[in-house]
């Protein structure tokens, strides 16, 4: 993938397995959208994707148009009943996003679990956050 303009962004969702051609084809026409060539790949077996959008890394406005489709990826997911994060979690690239997909309450309680168990946010700080 990477011969094809020297570096990509990509990204890991979930959805159902009945949702997975959607998520697939969605991509390539998000990419589309945002003039970025794309693919899915990965553990389709599960639903879990690797959207990925093609850019080159020098390329300061493909990069902020891959960013741009990405945050459109984590929304399809959600809409598609899945969630915005397969197998690789939620680190400091998703912050922010599982407001997407939670409520308030869990959001509530998300916050409150990371307090009780790294009360002074010394446990990977700025990552795994519900809400940026």
């Amino acid at each position: 993938m990477t011969a094809q303009r020297g570096g990509k962004v990509s990204e890991d969702i979930v959805v159902p397995l009945d949702r997975l051609g959607e998520a697939i084809e969605e991509t390539l026409a998000i990419g589309a959208r945002h003039g970025l060539p794309a693919c899915s790949f990965g553990h389709a077996g599960d639903g879990n994707l690797h959207s990925t959008f093609l850019v080159a890394p020098d390329d300061d406005d493909a990069l902020a148009r891959a960013e741009m489709a990405a945050e459109e990826l984590f929304a399809l997911a959600v809409r598609l009943g899945g969630s915005i994060s397969g197998e690789h979690g939620v680190g400091w690239v998703k912050r922010g996003q599982l407001a997407r997909q939670w409520g308030p309450r869990a959001l509530e309680l998300h916050a409150e679990i990371k307090r009780v168990f790294d009360p002074k946010g010394l446990l990977n700080p700025g990552k795994k956050l519900a809400t940026t």
